[in-house]
């Protein structure tokens, strides 16, 4: 269950990468306003998303996530925007990562 999790959270973090980046195109590269309408459409898929791991806690998805989130960000910058993320951005990550897995595998009181 821990692993369909990961996996959800990755979609989620694309999906809410993803309406950002339209956003951002929209208002800070000039793009047309069209852009917001799959960016929309993505910002509702993240929040679904989200919805489906079974943390028992909202809070504590949501928390889970940003490790993941901020990863996949990183590797956004990289692969969609063309920066390679350098050693402090790699180890923040990696520092994200750990919290995350410490709050999503955590015996925590149900």
């Amino acid at each position: 269950m821990k692993m369909q999790a990961i996996v959800i959270y990755i979609a989620a973090a694309l999906a809410e990468i993803g309406g950002c980046f339209a956003f951002w195109g929209w208002l800070r590269m000039g793009k047309s306003p069209l852009w917001l309408v799959p960016g929309c459409a993505s910002l509702v898929l993240f929040a679904w998303l989200l919805t489906l791991v079974d943390s028992g806690d909202a809070g504590r998805a949501y928390a889970a996530y940003g490790g993941v989130y901020i990863t996949l960000a990183l590797l956004w910058l990289w692969l969609a925007e063309g920066v390679r993320p350098d050693r402090w951005d790699l180890g923040g990550a990696a520092i994200c990562l750990a919290g995350a897995a410490v709050i999503l595998f955590g015996p925590h009181r149900v």
